[in-house]
């Protein structure tokens, strides 16, 4: 189910590897930016793809907001089949509460006022709603009268589209995932993915979806050729042409130029072509203009320098021609990306017992209650929340990979010792997150920082729950 989509080559299609080899230089050199994996193709054919090891073609990725192109996709579906219409009012499918929203500016909150982002609140709204009801989010958004006419301002609120996911399952009975594998997921061959529910039984929809690389390509691909899947039609007919109109202007108050472009039905419009977009730089890039799609998962922070990138180096690359040496030559290189080795000895200076035992934190982040190190065949680090525990080799030379289990999920790690600490790097490996260690014998403490910190939209955020929910859809 995750096999290249009708691989070819960039000369094959019109386009110059060299350029796709200079944006790779660009994407590895950027500060802050650490590329997981990328596909890209043209002509509906996929002319490069990579990942930097350990990161790998099988891994789900958390999407963050690229979550919402897919719950508005769903929309689409639902819009289809008259379990919703665009001029609905949202409180109306929402009938237990109904009564008790009395604010006519929430009554008039439109269903295409909440794909939009335009639902006339004035901030995100995501904490004050599940703070009001955490038990039902939509009855504790809806409560909060928005200080504008809805469709009339653009403000990037999370339960908007929370509304949306929620209109969908609400009338469907099912959840998104379920609700989207027979319509969206099975037709264009995306395996198996998971969504992050809040409160239990319902998907998120604002994010918290998990797919690889290659599925936020082919979804990609689908709205670049209007809905259709190897001749068929797949989304509703139209769909696929309404998602990446603008609907609102986000330029007020936006520095970043390929955030201030307009805001389509779930998708940020850019200087060229429109975008799906989640936090750390989770993209999915359809550039009608040059035929192409670009998916990228990473952890990026900022992610703005990331699109500079592409428009400065991929785009000129659709120029062509290319020819078959550079071509070769970007097939080597794919082959042998890596994230960046931590450096560091294997053993530590001196008497190795002095490194065994337990490490307290010096702060509160992450929260991590204890480390343990022992000394055996090898080096084994325990690292425990409160809640979860994993065991982790230490001391290997290169990425060394642990499946995990439950809610920790598949971990890297790398590291050693160097500057009288041992420091290492934990991966989590379907996520754009890490957490950097830094342990000192002499104190028995340990230092941790996320990079980057994870957004916590869930209630009772741990560190080691960064896995994907296992129950894969």
């Amino acid at each position: 189910m995750t096999e290249t989509l009708h691989p070819s080559t960039p000369s094959a299609e019109g386009v110059d590897a060299a350029g796709i080899d200079r944006f790779l230089d660009a994407l590895e050199a950027l500060p802050g930016v650490r590329p997981h994996g990328f596909v890209l193709l043209r002509h509906g054919r996929t002319i490069a793809e990579g990942w930097w090891a350990p990161f790998t073609p099988d891994r789900v990725q958390l999407l963050y907001s690229l979550s919402k192109t897919f719950t508005s996709t769903a929309l689409g579906f639902a819009v289809a089949e008259g379990l919703a219409g665009l001029d609905d009012a949202v409180v109306d499918h929402f009938p237990a509460f109904q009564a008790e929203i009395t604010g006519e500016r929430s009554r008039r909150i439109r269903v295409r006022d909440a794909l939009a982002m335009a639902s006339g609140h004035s901030v995100d709204m995501l904490n004050l709603a599940a703070g009001t009801d955490p038990r039902e989010p939509m009855r504790g958004f809806l409560l909060h009268e928005p200080e504008s006419e809805p469709g009339s301002v653009f403000t990037y609120n999370q339960p908007a589209t929370y509304s949306v996911g929620a209109i969908v399952q609400q009338e469907s009975g099912r959840t998104l995932v379920e609700y989207l594998r027979p319509r969206l997921l099975d037709p264009i061959g995306i395996g198996p993915v998971s969504w992050q529910q809040y409160p239990p039984g319902r998907d998120m929809g604002f994010s918290g979806l998990h797919a690889r690389t290659r599925d936020v390509a082919r979804i990609g691909q689908l709205y670049l050729d209007h809905g259709r899947w190897d001749g068929r039609q797949v989304l509703p007919a139209g769909w696929a042409e309404e998602v990446p109109v603008k609907r609102i202007e986000t330029a007020p108050g936006e520095t970043e130029p390929d955030w201030a472009q307009g805001y389509g039905y779930q998708i940020w419009l850019s200087r060229h072509g429109w975008r799906m977009d989640g936090a750390f730089g989770q993209f999915c890039l359809v550039l009608p203009d040059q035929d192409a799609v670009l998916a990228i998962t990473e952890a990026a922070e900022p992610a703005g320098p990331v699109l500079e990138a592409v428009w400065e180096h991929l785009l000129p690359a659709f120029d062509g021609p290319g020819d078959e040496d550079a071509d070769a030559a970007l097939a080597a290189r794919v082959q042998r990306l890596e994230v960046p080795v931590p450096t560091g000895s294997t053993e530590p200076d001196g008497d190795p017992a002095g490194w065994v035992g337990r490490f307290a934190p010096e702060g509160a982040e992450p929260p991590l209650t204890a480390l343990e190190l022992e000394h055996g065949d090898g080096w084994t680090l325990t690292v425990d929340d409160g809640r979860d525990t994993v065991r982790l080799p230490v001391g290997r030379p290169g990425w060394t990979t642990v499946e995990g289990h439950g809610a920790v999920g598949p971990i890297a790690i790398a590291g050693g010792w160097r500057d009288g600490a041992l420091a290492l790097e934990v991966v989590f490996l379907e996520t754009p997150h890490r957490i950097e260690l830094a342990l000192t014998a002499s104190t028995r403490t340990f230092r941790a920082r996320w990079v980057p910190e994870p957004l916590g939209f869930l209630p009772d955020q741990r560190a080691l729950g960064m896995a994907a929910p296992r129950d894969l859809g």
